[in-house]
C-alpha cells in the first residue's frame, strides 16, 4: 500500500514538472510571436487616430511617457509623436477613463498641432454588451463622434453627453459609460492643448517598460 502511494506520487511528481517544463518551453517559443502581434495591434490603432497622410515617421519608436492625474491614473502612460518633414503635426496619448460602469476604460486620442481630435479609439475596456460596449468601434461607429473637435473655453460645455447639456449622443440604457469616455477625451485634450511643447522637448523614454 505504502509502496502504491509512493510510486502514484512519483508519477504526479513528474507529471507535474513535464507539465511546467512545456508551459515554459511554450512561453519561450511564443512570447517574440506575441509581441510582435500585439505590436502590430498598436501600430494599426495608432494609425487609424493619426492617418497616414500627417505622419511620415515611426510612431512605435517616437513615444515619451508623461503622467498627470488628469488622464485618470497615477501610472505613466505613453505618448506618440507624430512628425511629417521633420516637423511636429499631432499626438497620440493613451488615457483612463476610471469611472466607466463596469471598470476602468482604456481610450487613445490622436490630436493635431491645432488641437483638433483627429481620432479617438477604446483600448480595452469591461461595459455590459449590447449597453456599454457601444462605446466599441466593432459594435458602433459612436466613438468617431470626437473626430474632428476641439476643445476651446467657449465650448467647454458642450462636452458632455446630451443628458448633462452637451453635444455627445448617450446609450439607451447607458449613460455612465460615454459619460465616462466624453470627461475622458475632454481631458485628455486639455491636458495636451496646455502641455504640448514640455511633451514634444521630452525624450523617447517608452523603452522596454512600454514594451
Amino acid at each position: 500500500m505504502l509502496n502504491a502511494i509512493r510510486k502514484n506520487g512519483a508519477v504526479l511528481a513528474i507529471f507535474a514538472c513535464a507539465s511546467t517544463g512545456v508551459v515554459a518551453l511554450t512561453h519561450y517559443l511564443t512570447k517574440d510571436q506575441i509581441h510582435h502581434q500585439e505590436q502590430a495591434q498598436l501600430l494599426s490603432v495608432l494609425n487609424q487616430v493619426i492617418p497616414h497622410n500627417m505622419h511620415d515617421n515611426s510612431l512605435y519608436e517616437s513615444c515619451t511617457l508623461v503622467s498627470d492625474p488628469s488622464l485618470g491614473t497615477k501610472e505613466s502612460l505613453p505618448v506618440y509623436m507624430a512628425t511629417l518633414n521633420g516637423q511636429p503635426s499631432a499626438l497620440a496619448i493613451e488615457a483612463i477613463a476610471p469611472d466607466g460602469y463596469n471598470g476602468a476604460i482604456k481610450i487613445i486620442v490622436g490630436i493635431e498641432q491645432d488641437g483638433t481630435v483627429s481620432g479617438t479609439r477604446v483600448l480595452s475596456h469591461q461595459e455590459t454588451p449590447g449597453l456599454g460596449d457601444k462605446i466599441d468601434l466593432r459594435i458602433t461607429n459612436w466613438i468617431l463622434g470626437f473626430s474632428g473637435k476641439q476643445l476651446t473655453p467657449e465650448n467647454q460645455s458642450a462636452w458632455k453627453v446630451r443628458k448633462d447639456g452637451g453635444e455627445f449622443d448617450q446609450f439607451t440604457g447607458a449613460t455612465i459609460t460615454p459619460r465616462a469616455v466624453v470627461k475622458a477625451v475632454k481631458n485628455t485634450v486639455q491636458f495636451v492643448n496646455e502641455n504640448r511643447d514640455r511633451i514634444l522637448s521630452q525624450p523617447r523614454n517608452c523603452g522596454g517598460s512600454h514594451e
